[in-house]
């Protein structure tokens, strides 16, 4: 029976992540990162839902911090945008929304960044301000998952229609590592013709049965 918790997972990390004591302001940007996929790392843990132990966390791997992935983009909103059912890898669909569409400088290239809604998630208690990013980039199913990659933001990251998107923290969805999860597919607009050389590589361990 396919699960349909690895959104939720995601979010819960995002707004537990944001709790976490803050760092200090001279923490280098390299620090910072590996604080970041340290937490992310300990989620598997603590959640029993998650497809990796403690003993799996050995086959994650992670491009070194590069600030130039760290990108300043400037948002434009789509609050007119139509609900549509987002594919995933089980063949399932799920709702969601463009909730806007940010321009950033990636590789010096302008960039087209579509952020979305997902109607289930939203109307959960503490994530209606969840914002996903799912994409896909030349480095998949060679260096990184072939699936595609994630990152979370919330609609509170965007100010004065600007946000940061950090693709170094980007991150395997659970069908990286296990059978068994509903995984949106990154829908064609977000294909980026580049490589992203950020965030989380392919996981090296054996893919799990769901």
């Amino acid at each position: 029976m396919y699960k349909s918790l690895a959104l939720l997972f995601l979010a819960t990390l995002l707004l537990s992540c944001s709790t976490k004591k803050q760092l200090t302001s001279t923490t280098s940007y390299s620090d910072q990162i590996t604080h970041h996929q340290t937490e992310y790392k300990a989620e598997f843990i603590k959640d029993e839902r998650a497809p990796l132990n403690e003993e799996d966390l050995k086959y994650m791997h992670f491009y070194p911090a590069d600030k130039s992935y760290n990108c300043d983009c400037t948002v434009k909103l789509t609050p007119d945008a139509k609900p549509f059912e987002l594919s995933t890898y089980s063949g399932i669909t799920k709702p969601f929304r463009q909730y806007g569409i940010a321009t950033c400088d990636i590789n010096q290239k302008e960039t087209k960044v579509h952020l979305y809604t997902s109607l289930r998630t939203i109307a959960m208690p503490g994530y209606k301000d969840y914002l996903f990013l799912p994409f896909k980039d030349v480095t998949n199913g060679e260096y990184t998952y072939g699936g595609g990659r994630y990152i979370d933001l919330k609609t509170g990251d965007i100010q004065d229609g600007k946000v940061t998107i950090d693709f170094n923290k980007c991150y395997n969805p659970w069908c990286a590592y296990s059978d068994g999860y509903n995984c949106p597919i990154p829908p064609i607009e977000n294909h980026f013709e580049m490589e992203i050389k950020a965030g989380e590589k392919m996981w090296s361990g054996k893919k799990k049965k769901g």
